[in-house]
């Protein structure tokens, strides 16, 4: 259960971070000359952007985000590059996962909504014992157990951003606006029927700030926020499972 959860944070996170190599539009962008990032094109931007985000030393990332397999991440989740991370994770509105990895070690807290959704065809017996021994309590293994080797990596914001790096875009240049309260600017690519807006920061470093993903109808919004502050990330105490005793 703990793998599918994690393998489909780590697809969501990839395909974001892709997503500025994946612009099908031809032709150069037209150049600003007056403005935030004058004389610069939205690829030249978006690839500034790239380079910010990837230097981070810590973020946050909020929203929803396809998980590769025709259902919906929901994530919020703190992380840093030297291993730490914190937040929440919810598969295909199938419940939930508590995660907080402060250092050698990684706590996580399922909800029964999530147990069940992950034990479907089991036994009903299995299921139930499942539930009653971990739903809505702080589980913990070390970090380098075979079971939480994918999480730490996760944790790990430089292995999350590694594809950022590299990427040409050919991003188009929009207007400006404020994403929670930061002055930022809008970029346009396209990828099949899929249309990215991308936000990037026009004050301070170009932090990419957010990623609309349109297709049809429907859009999917994930949040980038909380560049470079400490990550909360306390080890729960009390009732804690040490599973690598069991």
């Amino acid at each position: 259960m703990r793998r599918t959860a994690i393998a489909a944070v780590c697809l969501a996170t990839a395909a974001t971070a892709g997503l500025t190599a994946c612009g099908s539009e031809g032709g150069s962008a037209k150049k600003a000359e007056k403005g935030p990032f004058a004389g610069m094109s939205g690829g030249e931007i978006a690839e500034k952007a790239v380079e910010a985000t990837s230097d981070a030393k810590s973020l946050r990332i909020k929203g929803d985000v396809p998980d590769g397999e025709g259902g919906m991440l929901a994530l919020d989740m703190a992380m840093d590059t030297k291993g730490k991370c914190a937040g929440t994770m919810g598969m295909n509105k199938e419940g939930s996962i508590e995660l907080i990895v402060p250092g050698k070690t990684v706590y996580m807290k399922y909800d029964e909504k999530f147990l069940r959704a992950q034990s479907k065809g089991e036994p009903e017996a299995d299921v139930q014992a499942t539930v009653d021994m971990l739903a809505d309590r702080w589980a913990k293994t070390k970090a380098t157990s075979a079971d939480a080797k994918e999480i730490a990596a996760f944790c790990d914001l430089d292995t999350v951003l590694a594809d950022f790096k590299g990427v040409s875009s050919v991003a188009r240049r929009g207007g400006t606006t404020k994403v929670d309260g930061t002055p930022a600017i809008k970029l346009t690519e396209t990828d099949g029927k899929e249309k990215y807006t991308l936000y990037v920061a026009t004050e301070g470093k170009p932090y990419l700030l957010r990623v609309d993903t349109e297709k049809g109808a429907k859009v999917d919004t994930l949040n980038f926020r909380d560049y470079d502050k400490p990550v909360k990330a306390t080890a729960p105490t009390g009732d804690v499972l040490d599973l690598d005793k069991l």
